[in-house]
């Protein structure tokens, strides 16, 4: 409930409020937003999410990465891989955006229901930024412990959410249970015709009931597909009944504002403070799981090599998913921050909002059609296509909040779509600067230096991509400086194409005291280099990797330098220990 459905769930607390901020209360405009709303949780969520994007998976696992490993596969032209490629990391850089704007939003529309106590109502916006602000820091900074000791109360606290919300919204829709006709599309049909080009921009505000629709689709490795799926039929009923409740109250009281607390208000206000305490829990606890979420994208970014490594925490000894990477959380923090302090006010934001959200939601589309349309599976194609037009009128509608903040969508996105960009050609760069010697002719010298017997005790290990193509800097160790151990050992670590799985292979006898260990682990694995190793009796004695001082005048692969040097190198990152490494640098021009 907390994991899987936190933001799509809290988004009842601001998308009618915001609508009808825009619009005029009268009963066709209430029926025909009800109706889009219904119909959008139908197509987006649950066509294109629950129904199409969970057919597809590797070993379970989903999201935009997983999407673009089956489609590359499938795909038989460079420009069509390239394509998707690029396409993929679009997406991840979007949801990374989304991931700014969503504890944000959230928090401020919770905090903003305060004001409907007595005693605060006269509590101005930087009162509510400010108590905003403390919420998050204290979000962020409890990040380094983990969340497995709470994460017991986040599905009791959201059941209760999603009970509340049902509530609530029954009771409301008893004052006007002629809401209930919205269910109809012919209230969607009418509200366009009537409102034209206007109708027609509104879905971006409509869109916002879908925000976290894409949470279905990336936490399936997490839960698993079949309680996903069923858990979505009980939340998506309790967001319908709410938005129902909350569009009868709007009809009988079209004066007011934040409509969820006022009608929370109008039927109970012996209860009203304790909802609130509710709403707040259960925005953290939405914020906590999209932090969660951007951990786990950017771990599948490193480990399939299209984001710099990064110093990595793992915060539970039992669940393997549950990691804290320093990095990205201060960074975060710093954006949701900032985001707050520019837009201040939750209204003021949702016209901002959406952007990053439909353009994910549409790349997810592509993709989908694209994979169905290269499978027998055809019908499924045919709604992948419509799904993806349905998209793209919501991405349409969006772009109108270019100019009201949306650029900050793409702002935010733009930083780590650069950084993905920079990384990948940057290492392309490298390795073609690196001029690694064939393996026969190392073989070669290398046997020549180890028959002359003046070999080193103990076991060397050497760091290596791939042992076909050995590095300059193993070459200038043991050919050039003479370094050779009795016993030398090349230890690549290849990470695949699927999310989990750890093989390892020994092979003996490469050459004269000289073997070979494999590691090959799935991009979504944690690996423990030292423990692999003893598993297979390798007691090393010192451990070889090599540095690339890069000189160059060209500004961007300047900024690729930065970044390698800022970033945790390989032996860190696998957390090999300190007092057996050497490295060795080789200078590179670029």
């Amino acid at each position: 409930m907390g994991l899987v459905f936190g933001d799509i769930g809290t988004s009842p607390i601001y998308t009618l409020t915001v609508i009808f901020a825009l619009l005029p209360v009268t009963v066709p405009n209430v029926m025909g937003i009800l109706s889009l709303i219904v119909w959008t949780l139908m197509i987006l969520v649950t066509v294109e999410y629950a129904w199409l994007a969970m057919s597809l998976g590797r070993k379970g696992e989903g999201g935009t990465i997983v999407l673009k490993e089956i489609l590359v596969r499938l795909l038989r032209t460079g420009r069509a891989v390239g394509f998707v490629t690029v396409l993929s990391y679009v997406g991840v850089s979007l949801l990374i955006g989304d991931g700014v704007i969503t504890p944000a939003i959230s928090i401020l529309s919770a905090v903003e229901g305060m004001r409907l106590i007595p005693a605060f109502e006269a509590m101005s916006q930087t009162d509510v930024m400010l108590i905003a602000f403390v919420i998050v820091v204290f979000l962020f900074l409890m990040q380094s412990r983990g969340t497995e000791r709470v994460a017991g109360m986040f599905g009791p606290i959201m059941a209760l959410w999603f009970f509340a919300l049902t509530a609530f919204g029954a009771v409301a829709i008893l004052a006007f249970p002629g809401v209930l006709k919205a269910v109809n599309p012919w209230y969607a049909v009418s509200f366009f015709r009537e409102h034209g080009i206007a109708g027609f921009f509104i879905l971006s505000e409509v869109i916002l009931c879908a925000t976290g629709g894409e949470a279905l689709y990336a936490d399936m490795g997490h839960l698993g597909k079949r309680p996903i799926i069923r858990a979505w039929c009980l939340v998506m009923l309790a967001l319908v009944i709410n938005y129902m409740g909350q569009g009868a109250y709007v009809i009988n009281h079209p004066q007011e504002s934040n409509l969820l607390f006022s009608m929370v208000k109008w039927e109970m206000p012996f209860i009203y403070l304790p909802f609130l305490l509710l709403t707040i829990s259960a925005t953290v606890i939405a914020s906590q799981a999209l932090i969660s979420g951007m951990f786990s994208i950017v771990y599948q970014g490193i480990n399939t090599r299209i984001m710099p490594l990064m110093k990595v925490i793992y915060t539970s000894l039992h669940l393997k998913s549950q990691i804290y990477i320093p990095w990205v959380n201060w960074s975060l923090m710093c954006a949701v921050l900032f985001i707050i302090f520019v837009f201040q006010a939750s209204e003021r934001l949702a016209m901002a909002y959406g952007l990053a959200v439909s353009s994910t939601m549409a790349i997810t589309g592509i993709m989908m059609t694209m994979i169905f349309g290269r499978t027998s599976r055809w019908w499924q194609m045919g709604m992948a296509a419509f799904v993806t037009f349905v998209d793209m009128l919501f991405l349409m509608a969006n772009l109108n909040k270019l100019h009201h903040g949306g650029y900050w969508s793409l702002a935010l996105a733009a930083f780590p779509l650069m950084t993905i960009f920079i990384w990948t050609r940057g290492n392309r760069a490298l390795y073609s600067s690196l001029k690694p010697l064939d393996r026969d002719s190392f073989l070669h010298g290398y046997r020549q230096i180890y028959e002359t017997g003046r070999t080193i005790p103990g076991t060397a290990l050497f760091l290596t991509r791939d042992f076909n193509n050995i590095p300059p800097y193993a070459v200038h160790c043991i050919l050039h400086s003479n370094i050779v151990y009795e016993h030398n050992i090349f230890v690549s670590i290849l990470r695949t194409d699927e999310p989990f799985g750890i093989e390892t292979e020994l092979r003996r006898d490469i050459g004269p005291g000289l073997d070979l260990f494999i590691i090959r682990a799935g991009y979504m694995e944690l690996i423990d280099v030292e423990a692999l190793l003893r598993a297979n009796g390798i007691q090393e004695k010192v451990i070889f990797y090599g540095v690339e001082d890069i000189v160059t005048p060209n500004f961007i692969w300047k900024i690729f330098a930065l970044i390698r040097k800022i970033a945790p190198n390989f032996v860190q990152f696998y957390r090999l220990p300190a007092n057996k490494l050497h490295g060795i640098i080789t200078r590179l021009d670029m």
